[in-house]
């Protein structure tokens, strides 16, 4: 059996398996269950320093006795893909247990001649996907050996692409027991990420920048694809994971389109700053947690 290595522990999360899950228990401990059970969530992929404690927002929201298959779709940082790709091994190693990959379903995803496959290097180098793996573990603790992760790597998808991978998860979406995660981050602001639009009639910088993530969340919970691509093409918001997030909508979308449509809510439960920036020397990563559930 081949196993990706925990590449970022002992850096991005602590390698120590007892003292992450002691972490992780606390985070969850200090989120509350408000918009649960997650069908699908959002959250960050960033150091657990800085957003351990947010991401626990979206994970509380998971009921797991009922999941049996959990998606994670992570944008790619360092590969150009136009599409999205798979992983080309069979379980991914967490400092608390391994994780073990659907073939099953990979199967069934390879059937639309949609998905490539990522080599082992481009796989341990994304951080994208292995950041909500720990979490996974956790959560899933009481259940090791009866679910498995359908792990997903996104590209620069064009709007077209979105809404035809959206279609493909559509109905995996649809099913109780699969989870979807979509892994983003929200604002990169500051010279070294090369974005700095601000508005002074919001305030400081760091108002600024929670003024414009803000909008794009309450575009997402409106569950508009077209409306957040508007969004994004009119600000440039640097949202690493809007490609995801883009999928997921459209994944939406389309379970909306249909007769039977079920009803959906999305919600924001909480957004941070890395730091909060001043002036045009500071730079910051916003992240933000949502959960969406089917009523």
């Amino acid at each position: 059996m081949s196993c990706r290595q925990a590449y970022h522990a002992g850096c991005w999360y602590t390698e120590n398996g007892s003292e992450l899950s002691r972490q992780l228990d606390l985070w969850l401990s200090k989120a509350d269950l408000t918009h649960g059970p997650a069908r699908a969530i959002i959250a960050p992929h960033a150091g657990y320093s800085y957003c351990g404690a947010c991401s626990a927002y979206a994970y509380r929201q998971v009921s797991p006795v009922v999941v049996k298959r959990i998606f994670i779709l992570g944008p790619s940082h360092h590969v150009r893909i136009a599409g999205c790709a798979l992983s080309s091994l069979d379980k991914y190693q967490t400092p608390l247990y391994d994780l073990t990959i659907d073939k099953q379903i990979y199967a069934e995803l390879e059937a639309t001649r949609q998905f490539d496959r990522m080599d082992e290097q481009t796989d341990e180098n994304e951080h994208s996907i292995e950041m909500h793996l720990p979490y996974i573990a956790k959560v899933m603790e009481e259940y090791k050996t009866s679910f498995t992760i359908i792990p997903i790597l996104v590209g620069s998808l064009t709007p077209e692409k979105e809404a035809k991978y959206g279609a493909i998860l559509a109905p995996y979406l649809a099913d109780p027991q699969n989870l979807l995660v979509i892994s983003s981050d929200f604002c990169h602001w500051g010279s070294r990420f090369r974005y700095t639009w601000k508005d002074s009639s919001r305030g400081h910088i760091y108002q600024s920048i929670e003024w414009l993530d803000k909008l794009g969340m309450d575009l997402i919970e409106k569950m508009d694809p077209k409306a957040f691509t508007d969004y994004l093409n009119k600000y440039g918001n640097t949202i690493c994971g809007r490609h995801p997030i883009g999928v997921l909508l459209q994944a939406i979308s389309k379970l909306s389109s249909q007769s039977n449509a079920p009803k959906m809510s999305l919600k924001f439960l909480k957004y941070a700053q890395s730091s909060q920036c001043m002036n045009s020397k500071d730079s910051s990563v916003s992240y933000a947690s949502a959960s969406l559930v089917f009523e």
